[in-house]
């Protein structure tokens, strides 16, 4: 996977919330909370796990509302980032953060309700592999999002650190049908890019979004959104 070394990090951990999601990134993580609830749906009881958790933004989030969670990550100091923020949203005794590798999770077939993952497809080297690692864990639903081909994130894409894996619909669908998994609703948002909201102040970004979020309904908005939040169940 891209970027394993430098999420490994403590510096970075330390200063990840911070820096994607202050000023402008703030309405990114409300954005991305909203999809992952709306996707998951009522959560009491329900068995959860959370690929690539990192520091733990919906591990918590999910926690809070009564889930069985687990959150898995391969960087000790991001998962330490999510116990700390479990433990200050008084959850600590409720989840689970565990060290492990993705294409290999160390749970039984069909141990899970859900297995959801969030920013972490553009990093995958080998998406299939992932997918089917997903869906062989979870009995009932995948959730995952990707950044987009035909987008205004490949304007920029080739800047970034380590790039981002883009995905056109046709490879979802097919990355979907190889791990049997059914696609049941798909969601299409962010015509500007993330990095363009993270650059501005959270009043300006408001703003800009309610124009983003205009031309994301019109009848060109799927077609230029940057971000695809996928919703598929087990076959």
């Amino acid at each position: 996977m891209k970027g394993q070394e430098w999420y490994q990090e403590s510096d970075v951990a330390e200063e990840y919330d911070e820096k994607r999601f202050s000023r402008g990134g703030r309405l990114i993580d409300r954005r991305e909370k909203e999809a992952v609830l709306d996707a998951v749906g009522p959560v009491d009881d329900k068995r959860v796990l959370e690929i690539a958790c990192g520091t733990g933004r919906f591990t918590v989030m999910l926690a809070e509302r009564g889930a069985d969670v687990v959150g898995l990550d391969i960087s000790g100091p991001m998962l330490q980032q999510g116990r700390e923020k479990a433990r200050s949203a008084g959850v600590d005794d409720t989840l689970e953060f565990m060290r492990g590798d993705a294409a290999r999770l160390p749970f039984p077939d069909d141990h899970f309700d859900t297995v959801f993952a969030m920013r972490f497809f553009h990093l995958a080297d080998t998406p299939a592999a992932f997918l089917s690692e997903m869906r062989r864990v979870s009995k009932d639903q995948v959730f995952f999002d990707t950044f987009n081909r035909f987008s205004t994130r490949s304007i920029y894409n080739w800047l970034l650190p380590m790039g981002s894996r883009l995905y056109s619909r046709s490879e979802v669908e097919s990355l979907l049908a190889k791990a049997d998994l059914r696609l049941v609703g798909d969601e299409h948002d962010f015509v500007l890019p993330y990095g363009f909201y993270r650059k501005i102040p959270n009043s300006l970004a408001s703003t800009v979004r309610g124009i983003d979020t205009g031309i994301g309904r019109s009848p060109v908005g799927d077609s230029l959104a940057s971000v695809s939040y996928w919703n598929a169940s087990v076959e």
